[in-house]
């Protein structure tokens, strides 16, 4: 984000009806995140002059802009998968430093679990018909196929274990414990993640994340909205993205994510360290994809991921709460899912998350978090450095 004296904040936050939802739209799940979002703000409909949506329709943003009954002047649909949201809130945060816009809504909704039952879509990507990707479609490389090549490659560098891996999940089902909205609460144990079923060598069932339907919504707003909004301003403090690769042959090393760039640019701008965060929302499709985030945004050196994990430290009452909501292996999954990871900092930060809300020794909320999107197979990165102050 460039450096301005017009500071930007997230003033609303919110997720529309989430976990196995049928007979919805994923238009109507949008517009329900968003109303929510809005009422959250305190701020009318008419003061959303920027918009920025993906993953719906052929015109993203305009077919969601028009359903929604706005007209905005600046708008973005940067589609780079799971990432899209929080390199599209880099955009809105420089769009409104800079006075472009003033007050910018994304918002997203799907129905991937309703739709694959009701056979309208595939459960697995192999990205064939052209483009660069059409060489590894014939060999069967689905999205999981890759990411499950990726991490043996972090097991046969580093020994990483699948005990380590397998404890991702359950921690991440320990922070879903304590929160209602999640689609999985039970606790899970070691031996029960790695004794499921094979999905995509070396991940089993519980390695991978759950499929449901949702939407969810934030606004970004300048600071001279803060007087009429009801809720304390969530700042955002720096921004970054980065591109790695499509093609596997063109990753130049499979035990590197994006966000070793992303991150990096974040905590730079932002003037702050990966151990000044007090939480992180990370990108979980797979157990692997958390643990290789975290040593990329620098909170462990590369390879010394597994030994991070382990033990209880990104779980409650951990070292570095990680996906407080229970992320995509436990609380919710809707396809693009960086979005949610806003929501929940946001949450989390306002001291809002209810039954699975962090504390600071003295029971205050925390006062940093970073979010961390990826795409595809690691092809993309966005990061946000977020605070209360």
């Amino acid at each position: 984000m460039a450096a301005t004296s017009r500071k930007v904040a997230v003033v609303g936050a919110a997720l529309s009806d989430c976990g196995r939802i049928d007979g919805r739209t994923p238009y109507s799940l949008l517009a329900q995140a968003a109303r929510r979002a809005l009422a959250d703000s305190g701020l009318d409909r008419s003061a959303v002059d920027g918009f920025g949506s993906a993953g719906l329709g052929l015109l993203a943003p305009a077919e969601a802009a028009e359903y929604l009954g706005i007209r905005p002047r600046w708008v973005d649909s940067t589609s780079v998968g799971g990432a899209s949201w929080e390199v599209m809130a880099a955009h809105a945060a420089d769009a409104i430093a800079a006075g472009h816009a003033r007050a910018v809504l994304l918002a997203y909704g799907s129905t991937a679990r309703a739709d694959i039952r009701a056979g309208r879509r595939t459960a697995g990507l192999s990205f064939g018909g052209g483009g660069p990707l059409q060489f590894e479609a014939p060999y069967g490389h689905t999205l999981i196929a890759k990411y499950a090549m990726a991490a043996r490659r972090h097991m046969h560098e580093y020994g990483t274990t699948l005990e380590q891996l397998a404890s991702v999940a359950v921690q991440a089902r320990a922070h879903a414990a304590g929160n209602p909205e999640a689609m999985f609460r039970a606790p899970i144990t070691v031996d029960e993640v790695l004794s499921g079923p094979m999905i995509a060598d070396p991940f089993t069932k519980l390695h991978c994340c759950v499929r449901s339907d949702g939407g969810c919504a934030v606004l970004l707003a300048g600071e001279e909205f803060l007087p009429d909004t009801a809720k304390p301003p969530v700042w955002i403090l720096g921004t970054g993205e980065y591109v790695s690769h499509t093609a596997m042959s063109s990753w130049e090393d499979f035990t590197v994510s994006p966000a070793a760039v992303s991150g990096r640019l974040a905590f730079e701008r932002a003037g702050l360290a990966p151990a000044e965060m007090d939480i992180a929302e990370v990108y979980d499709a797979f157990t692997h994809m958390t643990l290789v985030t975290l040593e990329d945004l620098g909170f462990c050196a590369k390879g010394e991921g597994g030994a991070f994990v382990a033990e209880g430290r990104i779980g409650p009452g951990g070292e570095l709460p990680v996906n407080t909501d229970g992320g995509g292996l436990s609380a919710c999954h809707p396809g693009m899912r960086g979005l949610f990871l806003l929501v929940e900092a946001v949450r989390q930060l306002r001291g809002e998350a209810g039954g699975h809300q962090v504390r600071l020794p003295g029971g205050a909320p925390p006062r940093l978090a970073v979010a961390c999107g990826t795409g595809g197979w690691f092809c993309s990165s966005g990061t946000v450095v977020l605070g209360r102050e």
